[in-house]
């Protein structure tokens, strides 16, 4: 039988128990038809042949909590995520704003909080680069901005603003604004009053995004948090073929409108279902935030922050809210997607879908909490019990800067034991999926994957793994950020592992990184994408 593509020449490590290593992988109308021998012998037939010259192929990644959309059209504004300081940053800015005049705003980033001391940036820095127009930058975890005096003067912001629900501006001692916001409701203070990206603008942004992930090996990624208008966009991009990745997209509720926001949620997901392009995006999903972040001090926590005794973070939502919100979102079919980081976060998510469970009765709902960051010891097993898929971003799961000087003393050394205690929920039987919160930090899930088996920086500090008992096998940290990731998309029996009868969802590696050491991963080219035998990344030549 004839068939569209053979790849052989290395190992294909296929995430199949049963045969977990064969020689070579057939492909005919975007499925895997045969394995080794089967498909060697098909070598002849083939349309296109692919020597792997000693590389692997492993089932394509998927990526459980990424944003695409506003990543790609962050790239059109000056970046400074390798700034190394704030005079770096400043005059990144200052390079880019005199290189576009036309711009009316100058919306750029992510910068790093660790910078200055407690992540609180001054107006007065950037008013140096750029005083006659309003500029706002958002720090790494996208949960602070850092805005000039022009940027506060045009939202009106000053000594008698009071703090937003759940946010903050930071202020000075004489009360005026210092130019730190802190948290979606503060950084919208500003960010209302700046113009949107055009539908060009963002699509443009997308295709951009989605040809990066694809470059890293990714296929699918659930889009974490966009409102209903941005799915057209989605749509749009797909229909143009200009999409490399397949997406789901997650409806972002709000706790102050989140009952209005039903039916057009639910028309948001019938028009993607009856799309031209319904295969490629979906709108099954619904994100709430039930808290913010650590390095803020707006995570929510149990008990009050070592460094801030007055507090104990800024939930979003109370506890109560999230749990009805969650209950009405499910009854409308929606999988709930929770991003919670403190204790009192992953607590309060995980209370609400005891209370979806107990209200709307049993179903294969697969609800996620995403980031997973601090989780209370007795909370553990409720993941696997409740059907709960615990998402990691396990990049993070290292002793950089930001834990070090932001995260751990906010903490204490308890708590920061009980981060990103993922051998912890794979023993209890949770199910666990892996995610990049690109563009929060990269994209490539072979670096994030590094951290998952090592727990170390990139120079192998500390020399045992950070919290080492949490380490993970390699096969269960490749598992999680593929046949974890589809189960989570509700499609393990048709992506995530490379087996006769599911989806070519392919990448090729330089090398095996089941016989690598896992502390060189990040340094394994990705040679090859394939979306349903589609190839949708070649290196240049």
């Amino acid at each position: 039988m004839s068939v569209d593509l053979v790849l052989h020449g290395g190992v294909v490590v296929t995430g199949d128990p049963a045969a977990p290593r064969v020689r070579a992988v057939a492909v005919r109308d975007g499925v895997v038809v045969a394995l080794d021998e089967d498909a060697r012998a098909l070598l002849p037939e083939a349309r296109e042949v692919v020597d792997l010259e000693g590389g692997a192929v492993l089932p394509s990644f998927g990526d459980g909590h990424v944003h695409p959309l506003w990543g790609g059209v962050e790239l059109a504004g000056p970046q400074v995520r390798d700034a190394t300081s704030v005079a770096e940053v400043v005059e990144a800015v200052r390079r880019w704003t005199a290189a576009h005049p036309e711009t009316s705003w100058v919306l750029g980033g992510p910068y790093e909080p660790t910078l200055v001391p407690g992540g609180r940036f001054d107006a007065a820095w950037l008013d140096v680069a750029v005083p006659d127009r309003p500029v706002v930058l958002q720090s790494t975890d996208h949960h602070c901005a850092w805005v000039n005096t022009e940027a506060l003067r045009r939202a009106g912001i000053d000594a008698t603003t009071p703090d937003p629900a759940a946010g903050e501006v930071v202020r000075r001692p004489d009360g005026t604004p210092m130019g730190t916001l802190v948290e979606w409701t503060a950084m919208d203070l500003v960010l209302r009053h700046a113009p949107r990206a055009t539908a060009v603008e963002r699509q443009d942004g997308l295709a951009a995004a989605s040809r990066l992930l694809a470059a890293a090996g990714v296929t699918w990624v659930q889009e974490a948090a966009l409102s209903p208008g941005d799915v057209e966009v989605y749509l749009a991009a797909a229909a143009a073929g200009r999409l490399a990745v397949r997406a789901n997209i997650a409806l972002r509720a709000e706790p102050d409108c989140w009952p209005d926001q039903r039916a057009e949620f639910v028309r948001a997901r019938q028009a993607a279902a009856e799309s031209s392009v319904a295969g490629e995006v979906s709108a099954r999903t619904v994100k709430m935030f039930a808290d913010g972040v650590v390095e803020a001090g707006t995570a929510a926590m149990l008990a009050p922050y070592d460094d801030a005794p007055h507090s104990c973070g800024l939930p979003v939502w109370s506890p109560d809210e999230l749990a009805a919100a969650a209950v009405a979102f499910d009854a409308d079919g929606f999988q709930l997607h929770v991003h919670a980081i403190g204790d009192a976060g992953v607590r309060s998510a995980l209370d609400a879908v005891e209370r979806v469970t107990a209200v709307n009765g049993p179903r294969d709902r697969r609800p996620v909490i995403a980031h997973t960051q601090v989780v209370d010891p007795t909370d553990l097993p409720r993941f696997a019990a409740l059907g709960v898929v615990a998402n990691v971003e396990p990049l993070w799961a290292q002793l950089d800067p930001l834990q070090l000087e932001l995260t751990a003393p906010r903490l204490g050394p308890d708590r920061t034991a009980w981060q990103y205690p993922m051998a912890s929920l794979v023993a209890t039987g949770a199910v666990l999926s892996m995610g990049s919160d690109w563009p929060v930090s990269s994209f490539r899930p072979l670096d994030g994957l590094s951290v998952a088996v090592t727990r170390q920086t990139p120079a192998g500090v500390p020399a045992g793994g950070w919290l080492p008992h949490e380490r993970i096998p390699v096969g269960t940290a490749l598992s999680a950020y593929t046949r974890g990731v589809a189960y989570q998309a509700f499609e393990e029996d048709r992506w995530g592992a490379v087996t006769v009868g599911r989806r070519a969802d392919l990448v090729w590696l330089g090398s095996d990184p089941t016989v690598t050491d896992p502390a060189g991963w990040p340094q394994v080219p990705v040679r090859g994408t394939w979306l349903a035998g589609r190839r949708t990344w070649r290196p240049a030549t």
